[in-house]
């Protein structure tokens, strides 16, 4: 049977769900759309490996060739979820309109498995003297954990690794962390009329953010890149829940914030800091305060400027490597030894959006430049 087309296998891959959510109800397997990329790689003599990772999660990793070093081009097998009323087009079917491809997951970012199929096949009739891997990655929109166990796995995987998420085919080397935290406070309730008969969780977090913003404050004087929009690192105070009624000291109180790292800041670093605050406030308002992560992790990225992927990937598309905020899987595969890039054809503006798209017109330009990077690193490698 002969390999579908790039159109028809952006088709298949958008009509196939694998919605991963940190809601149950709406979390899916990403099993599908594994098997429907192990099936054409496998038909072009890749040799594919599935990993379960857990229940209904998968990484395949499929390579050509063998040896040390070599190019892996990864991106993730999942999409965020959709609300199907908000879409002007069925999210599970490739529509045209105004020369984009409209469907959920063509820009963010199932489409980029397509294009790389479509930059390999004309060279494999050629001596691959250094491996071509393949990588699909599970359940990255919630918790990264098909990226998090190949990096605890610890098996190299090459030399260079470029991940397909969307960059408007503009080469990103740098972004921030992403930390999502929980603060619960267990306090005493009381009859509101006599303070003395409970500890208010409401009071005690009212401290707790005096110090978070004053951390805050330091960090933001201490750390500073320009090269990102937003040059500082953030805390932002996401929602708060406690208590019941006016007439009742405050027994419980929930705080859940994002702080959002720069390069050279570390995460566990700051978790120490936050946790210095807590336990003074605890002892002195007499409550229990509990702190952990809502989420592992993302840590902060940046491949540093003069790398060889950098510079290859700078004159390629004649755009100088930027940064961006939002987080991605590449301090995972950079953990693994490759030099590390972000650099693929969508646009994130239109990422986790109704009627999301890829513009046509980057098509073969994303074709052509995975062509050359393959033969860079895999054809004729230094």
């Amino acid at each position: 049977m002969p390999l579908p087309s790039l159109k028809e296998q952006f088709a298949a891959l958008i009509a196939t769900p694998s919605v991963s959510c940190t809601q149950p109800a709406l979390d899916q397997s990403n099993r599908p759309v594994i098997d429907l990329l192990a099936g054409w790689l496998g038909d072009l003599d890749f040799s594919c490996e599935i990993q379960t990772i857990s229940p209904g999660k998968f990484n395949l990793l499929a390579s050509y060739g063998s040896g040390p070093g070599g190019l892996v081009l990864a991106g993730h097998s999942d999409t965020v979820p959709y609300d199907e009323a908000l879409w002007q087009s069925d999210p599970l079917k490739l529509t045209e309109v105004d020369d984009r491809w409209v469907g959920l997951g063509s820009c963010d970012m199932k489409g980029f498995f397509p294009l790389i199929i479509e930059a390999v096949r004309p060279l494999l009739d050629q001596p691959f003297k250094q491996p071509l891997l393949i990588l699909a990655t599970c359940d990255e929109e919630c918790s990264m954990a098909g990226a998090r166990a190949l990096a605890e796995a610890g098996r190299p995987l090459g030399r260079a690794a470029v991940i397909g998420e969307p960059s408007g085919l503009r080469p990103i080397r740098l972004h921030k962390g992403v930390m999502m935290e929980r603060i619960d406070i267990l306090g005493r309730s009381g009859h509101s009329s006599d303070p003395s008969l409970g500890h208010s969780a409401l009071e005690a977090m009212h401290d707790v953010i005096g110090d978070l913003k004053g951390l805050r404050a330091q960090w933001q004087a201490e750390y500073r890149n320009p090269q990102f929009s937003v040059p500082q690192p953030t805390l932002n105070l996401g929602c708060i829940h406690g208590g019941d009624n006016p007439n009742r000291i405050c027994g419980q109180c929930s705080l859940e914030f994002d702080l959002r790292p720069l390069p050279g800041m570390d995460p566990e670093i700051l978790r120490g800091l936050i946790r210095q605050k807590l336990q003074p406030l605890a002892e002195r308002h007499q409550v229990s305060i509990d702190y952990r992560p809502l989420f592992p992790e993302c840590s902060p990225f940046e491949q540093p400027a003069d790398a060889e992927l950098v510079r290859l990937a700078e004159r390629l598309t004649g755009h100088t490597a930027e940064a961006v905020a939002f987080g991605t899987e590449a301090p995972y595969l950079q953990r693994l030894g490759c030099e590390t890039l972000v650099l693929g054809p969508g646009d994130i503006a239109c990422a986790h959006q109704p009627g999301e798209y890829l513009e046509m017109s980057r098509l073969q330009p994303t074709v052509r430049l995975l062509r050359q990077l393959i033969e860079h690193y895999c054809l004729s490698p230094q």
